[in-house]
């Protein structure tokens, strides 16, 4: 089992900034990667932001430039920086982390709670 414990949303004006967070806990050194999600009312959860165990990073097209996901290892939390915020970027944001199983030949998907981002014009 993977605990996911978010934190960091709130109400921001367009052209503000936020930080999320996401604290991990439980079996977590067999995670692989772990990111951000979003969905916003009526839409599809999309990808916003991951980051694999080897560092590498990869960001939905509608927030490169804007938002920047970094690790914490010794606290076993993610970040991810959130500037220039625009009114379409409002929507309930969710930590997601991969975890492995199987010796590496399954993954099992755990999920935050999620935290309400809301960008006013």
């Amino acid at each position: 089992q993977v605990q996911l414990v978010e934190s960091g949303g709130g109400l921001v004006q367009a052209g503000g900034s936020l930080r999320l967070s996401c604290a991990a806990s439980g079996s977590i050194f067999s995670i692989n990667a772990m990111g951000w999600y979003r969905q916003a009312p009526g839409k599809q959860r999309e990808l916003v932001a991951a980051i694999t165990s080897g560092g590498s990073t990869n960001y939905a097209d509608s927030v490169k430039g804007r938002f920047t996901i970094s690790r914490d290892n010794a606290k076993n939390t993610v970040y991810l920086q959130m500037n220039s915020l625009k009114p379409e970027d409002t929507a309930v944001y969710y930590c997601n982390a991969v975890r492995s199983v199987s010796l590496g030949l399954a993954t099992i998907d755990y999920w935050g709670q999620g935290t309400q981002v809301t960008v006013s014009s």
